[in-house]
């Protein structure tokens, strides 16, 4: 929700700063790997109660992960590894997190509760796997109640009131679930449309050559005809 709403207008605005970044020679790949072990730091101090200070580090994980964009653009170093690698940690990311918050669950709470951060990372990497199918179908899978950006700001809030942490894990579950229905249904739909393949094209390409031929045979032949008959 949060992607399709303000997405372009916060890469515009980090530009300035990727440009900033980029002249002191920091380059992307720096900063998804800073964002990494920031998530690293996170997961430990959550995982061992210290919630608050899992929070900075979330806030300090979330900043390079809107960062990297910014400086690859600036260093006109966008690319498909680039991309590969950024969607790669990003998942690397949601695991370490959730992994902390399971680590803190199973010391301080009863039961299979550390089953329902788990529970919720299955939901997220669901909802990013239906993105990255769809993509490479060529079909569109974006939005949602429950995006990455959602999903930070929500545990963020969890992470800074401790005692509301499991209710706000029940509620990412439900609007992740939500999400990922709702990408489902978006992509369902998008399939019974017919979409014009490269083999289409092509074949279309070869008809219209056809065509072409064939009026152009024509009109030779009526322009033979027309001098024969005078």
């Amino acid at each position: 929700m949060l992607d399709g709403n303000w997405r372009a207008a916060v890469d515009r605005g980090l530009i300035p700063i990727g440009r900033s970044l980029r002249r002191t020679g920091v380059s992307a790949d720096v900063v998804t790997i800073t964002g990494i072990v920031m998530a690293t730091a996170a997961a430990v101090s959550i995982g061992l109660g210290y919630l608050r200070f899992g929070l900075l580090f979330l806030v300090l994980t979330g900043i390079p992960d809107a960062l990297d964009g910014a400086v690859a653009k600036a260093s006109g170093t966008t690319s498909k590894r680039g991309a590969f690698f950024d969607s790669v940690s990003d998942r690397l990311t949601d695991a370490l997190l959730f992994g902390g918050i399971a680590w803190h669950l199973a010391g301080t709470e009863p039961g299979r509760t550390m089953m329902l951060p788990v529970a919720v990372m299955g939901a997220a990497m669901l909802v990013s796997y239906q993105r990255a199918k769809a993509e490479s179908l060529g079909f569109d899978a974006k939005g949602g109640l429950m995006e990455r950006a959602e999903r930070f700001i929500v545990l963020g809030v969890g992470l800074l009131f401790g005692e509301i942490l499991i209710p706000v894990l029940w509620l990412m579950l439900v609007l992740t679930l939500a999400t990922a229905v709702q990408r489902f249904v978006k992509v369902w739909r998008q399939g019974d449309v017919p979409r014009e393949t490269p083999y289409h094209r092509r074949a279309e390409r070869r008809r219209q050559l056809r065509l072409d031929r064939r009026t152009e045979r024509r009109a030779r032949l009526a322009a033979r005809r027309s001098r024969l008959g005078n």
